[in-house]
C-alpha cells in the first residue's frame, strides 16, 4: 500500500453517461466504463488523501476488511496509473 496521493490529471474526469446509464472515466481520446467499485474508488480521489486513507474510508463505509479493500484499491489505481488516467504524487 502506498502513501502516494492519487488524483485525476488534467484532461481526465469522471462522468455519468446517460445513454449507457453508468459512470465512465473520460480521458484524452478514450473512455473507460466504470463498475460501481471503480466509481466508488474514483469518487474518493480528492488530491489530498493517500491510497491508504482512501482504502480505510471505503472499508469502513462498506463494512469490508481493510486488507482486502487496500489490495483492490491499489490494484485498480495502479492499473489506471499505467494507462495515465490517474497520477500519484508523493506526500
Amino acid at each position: 500500500m502506498s502513501g502516494a496521493i492519487p488524483y485525476l490529471p488534467r484532461g481526465v474526469r469522471r462522468h455519468f453517461d446517460r445513454v449507457r446509464g453508468r459512470a465512465v472515466l473520460l480521458g484524452p481520446e478514450r473512455a473507460l466504463m466504470l463498475d460501481p467499485i471503480g466509481d466508488a474508488i474514483l469518487g474518493e480521489l480528492d488530491g489530498s488523501r493517500s491510497e491508504a486513507q482512501i482504502a480505510a474510508g471505503l472499508a469502513e463505509r462498506y463494512g469490508a476488511p481493510v486488507e482486502a479493500v487496500q489490495s483492490d484499491v491499489h490494484e485498480f489505481l495502479s492499473g489506471l496509473a499505467e494507462k495515465r488516467l490517474v497520477e500519484m504524487k508523493q506526500p
